[in-house]
């Protein structure tokens, strides 16, 4: 017999009715682009811890946008929406990869499933076992939360472009597409930093891709925790206002995962009526906001890296997913 959570008594997306065009959330990409578009131009006026401040915060910004867009939003026209999701502001991460690999994710069931969820933080045993001393001694630190704000954010480029390049040249012309499309997008928003803001390029690769990077990665620290039952894998962040608007209320994740198209600006509203039933299906994972996350984490991993379903032996290992074992810690949270 199947567990009961509740979730059925949650009202469906389509009670919730979504206007065919969400001003809101165009009025929010206006902001986004506009203010990028301002804090380049006006940089050299501004203090440079401002520039970096306000750069960060657009960069993770525009990451919940574009995660706003992968969901449906903010128009029923899927072409016009990956139109806005797709400049690549923070260089590193396509938006067109971002969005297959986050809808895969979506897979409740294989939450935090090194090989099965592509935004999994743990690592199968046969790549713990490979990754040496030293390997091993990096991800126990990106587990804690100033790992993750700090070296996270390296760790997740460096890794992802990683797997990627190998993807390309071993021969994946879907991949090879896709990433040519967005080199044409970095040259288009480089040539913009460079040539007519006239900022160093170190400038924006740090205050901006790189403050934002670590921003997401506060989103994506504490979402998600290895569970028995599935539904129990997702967290809540309350009591955030602040990141709450950054992260479009991703913070109330439990939420986002049992309800993937509601829009950004019902979250709240809505959690506020079901509180009661989403922490019960989320089997009580509820933070009291970011000060509470670092509280308890700040130099104190959040989890064993390894996943417990993975924790066999390396010549078992071998034989039941040979050139299938991923590294983990290739969490896309543009994310």
């Amino acid at each position: 017999m199947p567990l009961r959570t509740g979730v059925e008594n949650l009202p469906s997306q389509s009670v919730v009715s979504i206007a065919r065009i969400e001003w809101q959330t165009v009025a929010l990409a206006l902001v986004i682009y506009g203010g990028f578009l301002a804090l380049t131009w006006f940089w050299q006026k501004l203090p440079l811890v401002v520039v970096i401040a306000l750069g960060s915060w657009l960069i993770a910004w525009h990451g919940s946008l574009q995660h706003e867009v992968i969901h449906g939003h903010p128009t029923r026209n899927r072409r016009i929406n990956n139109a806005i999701g797709w400049p690549p502001l923070s260089l590193w991460l396509p938006y067109a990869i971002y969005r297959e690999a986050h809808l895969v994710h979506h897979r409740d069931e294989l939450l935090t499933d090194p090989i099965e969820d592509p935004e999994s933080s743990y690592f199968t045993q046969v790549a713990w076992n490979r990754m040496g001393r030293f390997g091993r001694g990096l991800a126990v630190w990106n587990t804690t939360l100033l790992g993750r704000l700090t070296l996270g954010p390296l760790v997740m480029i460096l890794n992802f472009v990683g797997e990627e390049f190998v993807r390309v040249t071993g021969g994946d012309r879907h991949r090879a597409i896709l990433w040519t499309w967005h080199f044409v997008g970095i040259a288009v928003v480089l040539y913009w930093i460079g040539a007519i803001c006239q900022m160093p390029i170190w400038l924006y690769l740090l205050a901006f891709v790189y403050g934002g990077a670590s921003l997401s990665r506060l989103r994506s620290y504490a979402e998600h925790r290895f569970a028995d039952h599935y539904h129990e894998r997702t967290a809540i962040v309350e009591n955030s206002p602040l990141f709450g608007l950054l992260f479009l209320y991703n913070n109330l994740h439990v939420l986002h995962h049992q309800r993937p198209s509601i829009p950004w600006y019902r979250i709240p509203r809505l959690y506020r009526r079901h509180r009661n039933l989403l922490v019960s299906i989320n089997g009580g994972l509820v933070y009291n906001g970011y000060i509470d996350v670092a509280r308890r984490f700040f130099l104190t991993s959040h989890d064993d890296p390894r996943h417990p379903r993975h924790a066999f032996s390396e010549p078992l290992a071998r034989s039941l997913d040979e050139g299938v074992v991923t590294t983990g810690e290739t969490q896309l949270t543009g994310a």
